[in-house]
């Protein structure tokens, strides 16, 4: 830290008094100093000290001024009792007075409200307010100071404490000094840190730090003199103090002195002041006298290699690793004089003694210093190093060797002052050192040898030296900025550079320098020419491509481009020296470059290296190509080159090459793998270029120039390619006139052609091809793919040879249109039975899990008829295709009436009455019973009859089904109306209606509503339901005779009955508590007797009757208005059944052959236009072959 005068001016009155200077304060912008001198306020100009007016308005002694940080007026304050408020035009712009003597003003940092302290009272002022707001105090006031924020105030009272008040005056605090000595000066931190830090200086000539609260920070610091003012740095980080010692002191933040600013002055330093930017000092003296100084702070640092240590805030040292950013801080508490570092050493001389610190660790990154050992000694030096086991002092001409206990161990008397150390290394306790004097010489000095050795000598003093990696060169820059680079084994000059301030050789890389002039920043290798740019600052470091730069007091790391020294060797051909500096750090591009230059010049070993670090492949493996070529005898350099050359895409050069080497063919061969044809025209010679046409199409297909391929193939006779490419293109007009150009010996190419002409649609072109070459089966699939079922039956007609080849796919295609009954018989007509049945029963499947329940019954009826169909065809499964058959028809059945069973649950409205939900339900209860189907709910039915029972009074049916249903998991939506239901149904009489009691026809027997099959339980007569409403139909079946056949049964039921002559039948009923019978009573000696008649009673010891069967005689007189017959296909037998209620009209499907009322029927009819159940229509025929029938004509 140094302090140079800038100007002093002496006060005196117009009587030539010393008018003592109280106060001073600069302006926010620093170009003017307000000084408090006599009963004036002068202000001088800072630059030159210049007074610039002399203000006059008080008439006594002025103590203090003080200037608003808007930097708009301001204040000064006398004995007189007054303040003044000055513009910064320097008028005068208010008065006001207090009851005593003005002692300190302070203004606001933010609002600019001024304080005015006087010996009794202290007072606010702002220009917002009309009056001033006066407050009465104890005791005297000394100092005051706003905090950083400007809520509070901090006045300094004469009886040793301090008083915290707010911006209304009221006191939030106080706190006293021990011993209450007088307080004279504080002042606020100005840190961004520590704000709320009050510095404070008594009159026991102490200094202390206090938080707003009243804490104590630290310690008390003893600074030997009674304060008067103390201020703090803009920025915090420094304090100064003046007073009775008649100096102004330089104080750290945490109040440890630094030094004096300028000499001892004559008389009390009353007053001091920092510039706004903090390098200029201020002071006034009691004699008049004002001061002005420039601060400068000397950059103490040390360098070695990638760690830089330097001073921070004077007492602080920065230890810095340059290359990975990393700092650590160590804190001193002193003065630092000088810094010296030396791999893990560092040494920091403070004012009575030097400190020795080491790492922790041995690694390179460690960071982490202690303390090794204290010598406390004061020395005085002019530079500082440190070794591994010395300390080296340097004093002007002498050069001592220390030990870490402070012991002199060798010295060393030069002829010339000692203007330059550089540590050189070596081993511990051996180092060398080598040494710039001010007469130009340089030494070389080790610390085991009392002989220092003259290196060399140039004309000037030395200001800077550096020692390359190999310790082969010097490098000298003297006071003339002339760089100098010898030969350290006989000293000879090899080059000199002028404008030179700083050099650094870089510590990878023997031959490379690094040295900064003017703004310019060098690098130079061997003795090529140096590559510059620009730089702020001073080199002092190179390591690899890093470059470390000093400009001002902060150290920066720069990447430095090492492409210009390696270029320069690329261009002499050192590509060995090159790759030693791309090594260290250049971009993937010099990398590039230089291995092309290497490889085009045949240096593999350089080349490998280089593509190596780029990871490129192609490159490496056409250098162990060639490698391996050298090794099999093939020298030929010309074609070697030719090949990098190929690879670069330098192919005109490598094509000159390869015809020097008398190898056209390589040319060639480059030449149409890049399409270049025109060029490998030149190379063709004699050769046939068919070839090379052949490569040019593939080439234009490639780039999808299609049309010219084409071509190209066609000329050459390469068909097939020609037609994948107008195939691949959809040019269907192209490949059609190609087809009609060929021969029908070419085969092949037409079956092409045609598949081709068969995905674009073009059907009728594919089929004329076919039709050339004969191929009816491909015609035929042909018109399949495009759905001509038309013509392709037609096809067939004249060829049924080909017969499952178009009824196979059109079943599937009729599957897929829903339309099954014709998809079954194209199934028929192709053989595929089995697949037929596959696929509807996954149809069917389907139809179940979505819910769609007719549909699957409908399904499971076409599966019946299937597997009656694969009974017929197949009498080794015979037996299994009844049997599904059966399963197939009752589940089919189900299905049916389960669909409206589940619509009623599952949809708002119903077109059915109860009692056809009712009738439902029960069918699906007994049906059910045995086995339960997929998908049938066993709840929703029982919930369902349950339902329906309760409107029709069925009260014992519901009691039963509530109580069954109470055993099963109950939906959630339905457990609230079960629980209701089963409490409803406790209160009703347990009994049945007899009208809904279904009565067997046969034996006239009331079955009960709970039976769990659907036949009559005394006689085991099967019911026959009405497939609308499910009412049980009076329909009793009957069987013939052995010996009758089902034709000749039909024959004689429609013949006409023979008048006989038979006296009235006489009708006897008979109703018991079991049963009621109606007997025929009169003339039995007829022909044959009536076996329904005859039948109707049972035996009460019997369990089932016997079956009713009927012969020829009963067959002719029977009504056949009455007759119901099941006219079942083959293998199955017809069914007959008689209606015993005439006058109840029953019609049967011809079809499906379930019975229904005729109303309900003919209703359906209407409505849909089919039966209800198997959905054939009237006009419908099930047993059509022809293939029209299949086509839907």
């Amino acid at each position: 830290m140094r302090t140079i005068p800038k100007w002093t001016d002496s006060i005196q009155d117009v009587e030539k008094q010393e008018q003592c200077v109280y106060d001073l304060c600069f302006n926010p912008e620093g170009t003017q100093l307000i000084v408090a001198s006599g009963n004036r306020v002068l202000v001088y100009d800072t630059t030159d000290g210049t007074l610039i007016q002399a203000l006059k308005g008080h008439k006594d002694t002025v103590y203090c001024v003080c200037y608003a940080k808007n930097g708009q007026k301001f204040a000064s304050g006398s004995s007189d009792k007054t303040v003044i408020i000055w513009s910064n035009k320097l008028e005068g712009l208010l008065k006001y007075s207090h009851s005593d003597a003005v002692q300190c003003l302070a203004y606001n940092p933010l609002s600019n409200q001024l304080a005015s302290c006087a010996l009794t009272d202290f007072a606010f002022w702002s220009a917002e307010q009309k009056a001033v707001q006066k407050h009465k105090i104890n005791s005297r006031i000394n100092s005051c100071a706003w905090t950083n924020d400007g809520q509070y105030l901090a006045l300094a009272l004469g009886n040793g404490s301090i008083s915290i008040r707010n911006k209304l005056g009221e006191e939030k605090g106080r706190f006293e000094r021990p011993g209450n000595p007088s307080i004279w000066a504080i002042s606020w931190s100005t840190s961004s840190d520590d704000q709320d830090t009050l510095c404070v200086t008594d009159w026991n000539k102490t200094l202390s730090f206090y938080t707003l609260g009243g804490k104590l920070i630290g310690k008390e610091r003893v600074v030997g003199f009674d304060a008067l003012k103390v201020k703090y740095f803009p920025k915090g980080e420094y304090i100064l103090i003046s007073g009775s010692n008649k100096a102004c002191n330089i104080y750290t933040k945490d109040g440890i002195k630094l030094g004096m600013i300028g000499d001892q002055q004559q008389s009390w330093v009353w007053c001091c002041a920092v510039h706004p930017e903090g390098n200029y000092i201020a002071m006034g003296c009691q004699d008049g006298t004002i001061a002005y100084y420039q601060l400068a702070f000397n950059t103490v640092h040390g360098l070695f290699k990638e760690r830089y240590a330097f001073r921070e805030n004077m007492t602080d040292v920065i230890i810095q690793h340059l290359l990975t950013e990393q700092k650590v801080r160590i804190k001193c508490r002193d003065l630092i004089k000088k810094i010296a570092i030396y791999k893990h050493r560092l040494a920091v001389q403070l004012p009575e003694r030097v400190v020795i610190y080491e790492l922790y660790s041995n690694d390179a990154n460690d960071m982490h210093y202690r303390v090794k050992e204290k010598i406390t000694q004061k020395l005085d030096c002019s530079l500082l190093v440190i070794c591994s086991e010395h300390l080296v002092v340097c004093q002007e001409r002498k050069l001592q060797s220390l030990s870490f206990a402070g012991v002199q161990e060798r010295e060393w008397i030069l002829e010339s002052p000692i203007r330059y150390i550089k540590i050189i290394g070596g081993p511990p306790r051996q180092e060398g050192l080598i040494l710039g004097l001010k007469n130009g010489q340089v030494w070389e000095v080790h610390l085991d040898n009392s002989f220092p050795l003259l290196k060399v000598t140039v004309n000037a003093p030395i200001r800077c030296l550096d020692l390359s990696q190999r310790k082969q060169k010097l490098a000298a820059v003297d006071e003339t900025g002339l760089c100098q680079v010898f030969n350290t084994k006989n000293g000879d000059l090899l080059y000199q550079e002028p404008n030179t301030n700083s050099i650094a050789w870089n510590t990878q890389y023997e031959d490379m320098l690094a040295f900064s002039g003017p703004n310019l920043l060098s690098i130079k290798v061997e003795d090529f020419p140096a590559h510059r740019q620009k730089l702020n600052g001073f080199v002092v470091g190179l390591t690899g491509s890093k470059v470390f730069c000093l400009n001002g007091s902060a150290m920066t790391t720069l990447e430095l481009p090492l492409s210009a020294p390696m270029y320069q060797y690329i261009e002499k051909k050192m590509f060995s020296e090159a790759h030693k500096v791309a090594c260290l750090g250049v971009t993937d591009g010099d990398w590039e470059e230089l291995g092309h230059a290497a490889l085009e010049n045949l240096n593999f070993d350089i080349a490998r290296l280089a593509f190596v670090k780029l990871q490129d492949f192609n490159y490496l493996e056409l250098i162990r190509d060639m490698l391996e070529r050298m090794k099999k005898g093939d020298n030929n350099k010309e074609v070697m080159i030719g090949d990098v050359y190929a690879y670069r895409g330098k192919f005109k050069e490598a094509a000159r090459l390869y015809q020097k080497a008398g190898q056209e063919h390589k040319a060639l061969t480059m030449y149409t793998d890049l399409r270049m044809f025109d060029q490998a025209q030149d190379y063709l010679g004699s050769n046939d270029n068919s070839t090379l046409i052949r490569q040019k199409a593939d080439w234009a297909r490639n780039i999808n120039e299609h049309k010219a391929a084409v071509d190209m193939y066609l000329s050459i006779g390469d068909t097939k390619s020609a037609i994948e490419i107008l195939g691949e293109q959809g040019w269907s007009e192209q490949l059609i006139d190609v087809g009609r150009r060929l021969d029908k010996a070419e085969r092949v190419s037409l079956l092409a052609i045609a598949e081709h002409l068969k995905q674009l649609k073009q059907s009728g072109a594919a089929a004329e091809i076919y039709k050339r070459l004969g191929d009816s089966a491909a015609v035929l699939k042909l018109h399949v793919e495009a759905k001509e079922w038309t013509q392709a039956f037609s096809i067939v007609q004249g060829q049924p040879q080909h017969k499952e080849l178009v009824y196979v796919p059109y079943a599937h295609w009729l599957a897929e249109n829903d339309k099954f009954v014709q998809a079954q018989k194209a199934f028929h007509k192709a053989g595929r039975l089995d697949e037929a049945y596959k696929v509807l029963q996954q149809l069917t499947e389907n139809a179940v899990e979505e819910c769609r329940f007719q549909d699957a019954g409908y399904y499971y009826l076409i599966l019946a008829q299937q597997c009656l169909d694969l009974a017929k065809e197949s009498s080794s499964n015979f037996d299994e295709m009844i049997t599904k058959y059966v399963q197939n028809e009752r589940l089919a059945g189900i299905y049916y009436a389960y669909h409206s069973l589940h619509r009623y649950l599952e949809e708002p409205f119903t077109s059915f009455m109860p009692e056809a939900l009712f009738n439902i339900a029960r069918f699906l209860m007994t049906e059910t019973n045995q086995k339960r189907p997929k998908g049938v709910s066993l709840f929703n039915i029982l919930y369902c009859l349950s339902k329906q029972a309760r409107k029709l009074g069925a009260n014992k049916l519901t009691k039963q089904l509530l109580d069954k249903m109470q055993t099963m998991k109950i939906p959630t939506k339905f457990q609230e109306q079960v629980e209701v239901a089963t409490i409803a149904a406790r209160a009703k009489p347990f009994s049945d209606p007899e009208d809904l009691l279904p009565m067997c026809y046969r034996c006239s027997t009331y079955n009960p509503l709970a039976a769990t099959g659907n036949r009559c339980v005394n006689c085991g007569q099967k019911f026959v339901h009405s497939y609308v409403s499910f009412e049980i139909l009076p329909l009793v079946e009957f069987v013939l005779e052995e010996g009758i056949s089902d034709t000749e049964a039909v024959r004689l039921i429609d013949t006409p009955p023979s008048d006989i002559n038979e006296d009235e039948d006489q009708w006897k009923q008979e109703i018991t508590e079991t049963h009621q019978t109606l007997q025929l009573d009169g003339n039995f000696n007829r022909k044959s007797s009536d076996p329904f008649s005859t039948r109707l009673n049972l035996d009460g010891n019997d369990k089932e009757l016997a079956s009713i069967v009927l012969g020829r005689n009963d067959l002719l007189n029977i009504d056949s208005s009455t007759v119901l017959v099941c006219k079942y296909e083959p293998p199955l037998k017809y069914q007959f059944y008689r209606n015993l209620l005439p006058d109840l009209q029953i019609t049967m499907c011809e079809y499906c052959f379930k019975a229904f009322h005729v109303d309900d029927f003919e209703f359906q009819m209407l409505q849909k236009g089919y039966c209800p159940y198997c959905r054939c229509s009237p006009e419908a025929n099930m047993n059509l072959d022809s293939t029209d029938d299949l086509l839907g004509i």
